[in-house]
């Protein structure tokens, strides 16, 4: 929960993700009042209807742009890659392939 003065800060702050704003009192599980997909800072993309279609737009605009994953996110970023979207999937490190395969028996 916060203002709508902080999530602007937390927007302006993050290199590339995405945004998801929940009308008050809403649950996790509920639709978003807003989702949209953030780049060095600025709202690129708003008003997507769910979060898994933001995913998919996110990566396609870092395929288009040729962005690079942030540092501090790339092993986040190279899981729903590999494992979730299994775009290049066939290269996995012995640990990720063994996740892999407890998350999906």
């Amino acid at each position: 929960d916060c203002n709508p003065e902080e999530a602007e800060n937390g927007i302006s702050e993050t290199t590339l993700g995405l945004f998801v704003i929940h009308k008050e009192g809403a649950g996790a599980e509920d639709e978003p009042g807003d989702a949209g997909i953030v780049i060095e800072g600025a709202k690129l993309i708003q008003h997507l209807k769910s979060i898994s279609f933001g995913l998919v737009m996110l990566f396609g605009l870092i395929y288009a742009l040729n962005l690079s994953y942030p540092q501090s996110l790339r092993f986040t970023f190279k899981f729903f890659q590999k494992v979730l979207m299994s775009l290049d999937g066939s290269k996995l490190s012995p640990k990720v392939q063994a996740l892999k395969i407890k998350m999906f028996q």
